[in-house]
């Protein structure tokens, strides 16, 4: 049906109303994301009238014929009566040939099963009658070849010829093959006694041989009995008695404790000897030479794969068990290694890629590696090269020995770690994945400790203070073995010093140098067991890279608060300069106050112990930030003490103008010499210019600290007030 054409400015397609799967939940939801809920339904009502008015115009439209057919209606109900006879009639026929119809069906498939069933008994018999044929033929062949009687097939019969051999295997064949398509038949368990019979002196005369042409090298006899054994499907037995005739007693003289226990290198020289099986002891005159070696091969047989390998293996797991104990990793780690060695020279003498294949799914292989416990190998491992961080880790900042790039025990143990994990000693290819999971720990646990050292009041133990000389020039009397900066001084032995935030600031950034080192020894052993997306292993990387760099603020502002304590405690010495003057008639200062030096001995011993550890933008932007912050609260110690200088000296002279007038005042104060007053100035200016001074000599301009420039307008006025008063 064809819906009437609707305006183009509808909110919705008017053809999905047409649609089976049609839904108004969905629907509304589609039209609400174009416009509102109260504009469709207008669009609604809009279509919903459109379609009433098709509808009146479709049945105005068929009107006519809407009323011819009621009128053709007329009178057919008795025409439909008349029709209900003969076709009650019709039914009944119809109905009675069906049934003669199955009736005849029915006879025929009677028919046709009983014919089947007598086909497959038929085809039984005939299977049977072929199983009596063969256990016939084959002892009619075997009463030929046997000059005594042979009516009973119990007693062992002697060895007999290969091609006879070949000619009972074919029979033999087809004899299994029918026994297992009659299998159930009663007549079968009556000549089964002589089948198993058969099978027996087969067996029997098929070792004798085979072992007979390997013991004298008879190449046609092995090959034909090797055929035979291919022809009744027994080649896995062929391989088996191989390895217990041929392989077995070379293994029981190599594969011994006491041999490989007597050497250093006993278990590599018992694996080369195994290795030497193959080419110097099975081809002269053996076995593998015309099996494996030459074109004209009997197929179905891969000798390597099983014969010689399961009964190294055997041997191995049987005589050598102490190997696989993981109890001690290094050695584990040789013998594994040893171990697999071994085995990747042993595929290499596999005639073959299919022979490589059917080795690495043999089961001696599977159990082979399978016995190595590489997981418990991981673990004490992961407890060794952990636990070493972990110690240097408690023991909180210790320096570094003497030689090492680093400056703090625990980055250097950190970074051994590290290449440890990847090294030629502790590396083992199944477990990349574990020591690849292992190297991203170690960073983290590093970036922990950093946070907790940096974050956190730390203990005792993590202030234990370096004792290796700094790497710096040879006119530098600073070393480590002297710590005490001053980070002491204010009696908590937990606080860190500047030089430990300098040693872990160097330490931070020269890891994160030596990432790309460790990213291409790890490359380099991922793709050697063929792992091809080093991208992930570069951004895994760079996240560590992040996190060691995630301490970096944290240590600045640490470094910049322990700089700026240490400054403050001295410079707020400058509170104390008005006791020094007042009322002890002392000359005019020409000099800083001492406590300048020792409020800047921490910034220039950070200059010192920064020297060759440290970018000197990094050591310039410490101080310029911890002298900010001195600078600041310097400034307000000298506006207190001016402003309590300028409150006395008002006072006094308020005192004196009462006492004596301001005559005489005035006449004193031109007479007299310098005031305590302007000694206070002078020697706050003298302090102020003298840390100006300073600050040029450590690299830094006035103009860097953004509040010196207001210090000294401060101490510049005070100057002026002083040289008035002299």
């Amino acid at each position: 049906m064809n819906l009437p054409k609707a305006p183009d400015s509808l909110c919705f397609d008017k053809d999905v109303f047409m649609k089976d799967d049609f839904d108004v939940d969905q629907f509304v939801a589609e039209c609400r994301k174009q416009v509102q809920l109260e504009e469709m339904r207008e669009d609604l009502e809009l279509y919903y009238k459109l379609l009433k008015t098709a509808m009146v115009e479709l049945i105005n439209k068929d009107y006519a014929d809407f009323v011819n057919l009621s009128t053709n209606l007329v009178g057919m109900d008795k025409a439909l009566n008349q029709l209900s006879v003969p076709l009650g009639q019709l039914r009944e026929e119809v109905m009675s040939l069906r049934s003669c119809v199955s009736e005849v069906v029915q006879a025929i498939d009677n028919q046709l099963a009983k014919q089947e069933d007598l086909q497959k008994k038929k085809v039984y018999v005939l299977r049977l009658i072929q199983v009596v044929r063969s256990v016939e033929k084959i002892e009619k062949i075997l009463h030929s070849q046997n000059s005594k009687e042979s009516s009973s097939l119990e007693t062992s019969s002697p060895l007999l010829a290969g091609h006879i051999l070949e000619r009972i295997a074919t029979e033999f064949n087809q004899l299994q093959f029918h026994a297992v398509q009659s299998k159930g038949m009663p007549l079968l368990d009556k000549v089964r006694p002589r089948i198993a019979g058969i099978t027996s002196m087969l067996q029997q005369s098929l070792e004798g041989v085979l072992i007979q042409g390997l013991q004298t090298s008879n190449v046609v006899m092995v090959r034909h009995c090797l055929r035979t054994y291919a022809t009744i499907d027994k080649t896995r037995d062929a391989e088996a008695l191989v390895g217990q005739v041929l392989v077995k007693p070379y293994m029981d003289q190599v594969v011994v404790e006491e041999v490989v226990k007597s050497s250093p290198n006993g278990l590599q020289l018992m694996y080369s000897r195994l290795l030497d099986f193959v080419p110097h002891h099975c081809r002269l005159g053996k076995f593998i030479l015309f099996v494996v070696d030459k074109a004209d091969v009997v197929p179905g047989y891969d000798f390597l794969v099983n014969s010689v390998w399961p009964e190294m293996i055997k041997g191995i797991e049987e005589r050598l068990a102490y190997l696989f104990n993981p109890g001690n990793p290094d050695i584990f780690y040789e013998r594994y290694s040893a171990s697999m060695e071994f085995v990747r020279r042993f595929e290499r003498q596999c005639s073959s890629q299919a022979s490589v294949k059917r080795l690495r799914v043999h089961p001696s292989y599977t159990s082979f590696n399978n016995k190595w416990n590489l997981p418990v190998y991981f673990q004490l491992r992961y407890k060794e090269i952990a636990g070493s961080l972990e110690n240097a880790i408690s023991d909180g900042l210790e320096a570094a020995p003497a030689g090492s790039v680093y400056n703090l025990q625990v980055s250097e143990v950190l970074w051994s770690c590290l290449m440890r994990c990847w090294s030629d000693k502790v590396y083992l290819s199944p477990l990349a994945h574990r020591f690849w999971k292992l190297t991203l720990q170690l960073y983290a646990r590093y970036a922990k400790f950093l946070e907790e050292v940096l974050t956190k009041t730390p203990s005792p133990e993590v202030t234990k203070e370096p004792t290796r000389p700094l790497p710096s020039s040879a006119s530098s009397t600073s070393s480590r073995t002297s710590m005490d900066d001053g980070g002491s001084e204010s009696g908590s032995p937990a606080s860190l010093s500047t030089k430990q935030l300098v040693y872990i600031a160097a330490d931070i950034q020269k890891l994160q140098e030596q990432i790309p080192e460790l990213t291409e020894m790890v490359r380099q052993r991922l793709e050697a067991i063929g792992f091809k997306n080093i991208a992930i292993v570069e951004d895994a990387l760079t996240d560590s890279r992040t996190c060691l760099s995630s301490s970096i603020p944290t240590l600045n502002t640490r470094m910049t608060q322990h700089l700026t304590d240490r400054c403050c405690r001295f410079l707020k010495s400058a509170s104390e300069v008005p006791r020094l003057y007042r009322r002890t008639n002392k000359d005019l200062p020409v000099r800083a106050s001492a406590y300048m030096d020792n409020a800047l001995r921490p910034l220039h011993q950070l200059l010192t112990d920064s020297t060759e550890l440290v970018t000197a933008s990094t050591a310039q932007e410490w101080l310029r930030v911890a002298l900010s912050d001195c600078t600041q609260r310097y400034y307000e110690t000298i506006s207190e003490v001016l402003s309590s200088v300028r409150k006395m000296e008002e006072s006094l002279k308020r005192l004196k103008q009462a006492r004596k007038g301001a005559i005489a005042t005035t006449t004193a104060g031109a007479n007299a010499a310098p005031t305590d007053d302007s000694k206070i100035r002078l020697q706050l200016a003298l302090d102020v210019e003298y840390l100006g001074e300073q600050m040029q000599k450590m690299g830094l301009q006035p103009s860097d600290i953004p509040m010196f420039s207001t210090l000294m307008d401060l101490v510049k006025e005070a100057r002026e007030l002083a040289e008035q008063n002299q």
